[in-house]
């Protein structure tokens, strides 16, 4: 059978925009579909009052590999953002990651030295109480925060945000959803550890149509629409939407954690003073309020434009119809992925599953380009 390309990419996002570059560059055929009205999956921006909004929520481009951060700064040149989030408790504001700037704004202290003793101090407290109670591990989340980092930065910056995030008690999610908090005893507000990190200068957009140039693509098709048809216009299918839609629902629903989110134009030019602010308060029904201006403008350049737009996130259950986010990665979940892996391994070559919904598996951005780039070395 003569087929009119080589791949069917079904989804646009960083995955599939990606592997069509690559493709495309060694000279395949690639049709690119996407079933929503825009290219670029979730790093899409949206332009609102000269302000590139992400309108599937912030998406920061962070990486120690330089072969990754070469590749993506030759499609279009990053800026120079820093990640430095700020925690809204009760109207006390806190520095993230926790470093020694979040521990004098808790405790008051000064040195490293302070601060890794109020850290121990209440780390042994939470340590002594689970010993007392028979447990010789921590047997939830909030047991593992306490013996981790303490009550005080459990129960201002970890509890209420996490409850949020999960629409759960953290005493009824599994210890191992933070198996580590980053501990800093130093004054330093980045929030990653990596090498690179930035915005593409302006938006997210440039990226996916550098990725793309050249290749064939189409909006607001839906592959399962027409599946027979879809299926006819490659030998190589690359699937990047939810791995149990692929096989429909043989097994059941995989869960997901979605968000909804509120985004709001200000007559103002600066609304919080930073781009991300975390809400930690169980009282506030958002996790974090983005004000997306802060992502490209910098000091005295964010009142050249008398406008900013901010969002407001509020993570909730997913069901199906709405945008899976995160795969809820527990036992069950896997175990029902696992399933639908071992499905998908049967159509390899000819159907390549990649990317967060495929694989069941949460992904930052660097990754998603370092395992593309990987696959056609």
């Amino acid at each position: 059978m003569a087929y009119p390309y080589d791949y069917l990419i079904v989804g646009s996002g960083l995955f599939g925009a990606t592997f069509a570059h690559f493709a495309h560059k060694r000279g395949a055929r690639c049709l690119v579909i996407d079933k929503r009205p825009h290219l670029g999956g979730n790093v899409y921006c949206q332009d609102v009052e000269g302000i590139h909004v992400h309108q599937y929520g912030a998406h920061i481009f962070h990486t120690s590999n330089k072969r990754v951060w070469d590749f993506v700064n030759s499609i279009v040149p990053f800026n120079r953002y820093t990640n430095s989030p700020v925690a809204n408790y009760q109207g006390r504001l806190y520095n993230l990651p926790f470093n020694m700037n979040t521990f004098y704004q808790m405790w008051g202290v000064v040195t490293p030295e302070e601060a890794a003793a109020k850290i121990e101090e209440q780390r042994a407290e939470a340590l002594a109480k689970m010993r007392a109670e028979g447990a010789t591990e921590p047997r939830n989340l909030e047991e593992q925060a306490l013996a981790l980092i303490g009550r005080d930065i459990y129960e201002r910056l970890i509890k209420g945000y996490t409850e949020k995030q999960w629409g759960r008690q953290c005493t009824e999610l599994p210890a191992f959803i933070i198996k580590r908090l980053p501990v800093r005893l130093v004054y330093d507000n980045n929030y990653f550890n990596d090498l690179y990190q930035g915005i593409p200068v302006g938006g997210y957009n440039r990226l996916i149509d550098g990725l793309l140039e050249g290749v064939d693509t189409r909006t607001n098709t839906d592959f399962f629409d027409d599946r027979a048809h879809w299926e006819q216009m490659a030998p190589t299918i690359v699937y990047t939407g939810q791995l149990d839609e692929f096989f429909e629902y043989r097994y059941g629903h995989l869960n997901f954690r979605t968000v909804r989110f509120e985004t709001e134009v200000k007559p103002q030019p600066n609304y919080q003073g930073n781009a991300v602010v975390n809400y930690t308060d169980a009282a506030v029904p958002y996790t974090r309020i983005i004000e997306h201006k802060h992502f490209e403008q910098f000091g005295q350049q964010v009142y050249d434009n008398p406008h900013t737009v901010i969002s407001r996130e509020y993570s909730t259950e997913w069901q199906p119809g709405m945008e899976p986010y995160y795969p809820v990665n527990d036992e069950a979940n896997n175990a029902l992925a696992d399933r639908y892996r071992a499905l998908a391994a049967t159509l390899s070559p000819s159907v390549i599953f990649g990317g967060r919904l495929a694989e069941y598996k949460y992904y930052d951005m660097a990754p998603i380009i370092e395992k593309v780039m990987g696959m056609w070395e």
